[in-house]
């Protein structure tokens, strides 16, 4: 056998267009998990809720993809609620901060899941309480 350069059985007049790197919108959730043993949440904690940005080609891929993760990581995910793209949090008219555009640019730039924030939750509270009662 003679080693050489590979040869395309294509004729030499048609030329392939280069692919575009694909880039996957990135998805902000809101997770809420439950206590497993070894999850290392503080002590009396009901479970947490976690602000993540996940890249994924839809937002069920983005959700499968933190889930998997986080389950994963020794934590119990019970809920998610997504709150869109950055697109289209801005057509909804959210005020996005840099710290926060600058984690979505990194969970893009890596296909990543991003935990920016972990609100233990104890008992009576649930991610959607504000505190406001």
């Amino acid at each position: 056998m003679i080693a050489g350069p590979r040869r395309s059985c294509r004729p030499p007049s048609i030329t392939c267009p280069k692919a575009e790197p694909m880039t996957k919108p990135v998805y902000t959730l809101l997770v809420e998990v439950g206590r497993k043993a070894g999850d290392g949440l503080p002590d009396g904690s009901t479970g947490a809720g976690l602000l993540c940005y996940t890249s994924g080609k839809d937002e069920a891929e983005a959700v499968r993809e933190t889930v998997a993760i986080l389950k994963d990581a020794g934590l119990a995910p019970l809920d998610v609620t997504g709150y869109g793209t950055l697109e289209e949090r801005l057509a909804e008219g959210q005020d996005i901060p840099e710290e926060e555009r600058a984690l979505m640019a990194r969970a893009e730039a890596e296909d990543s899941v991003i935990v920016a924030q972990m609100e233990p939750l104890f008992k009576g509270a649930s991610c959607a309480d504000d505190g406001d009662d």
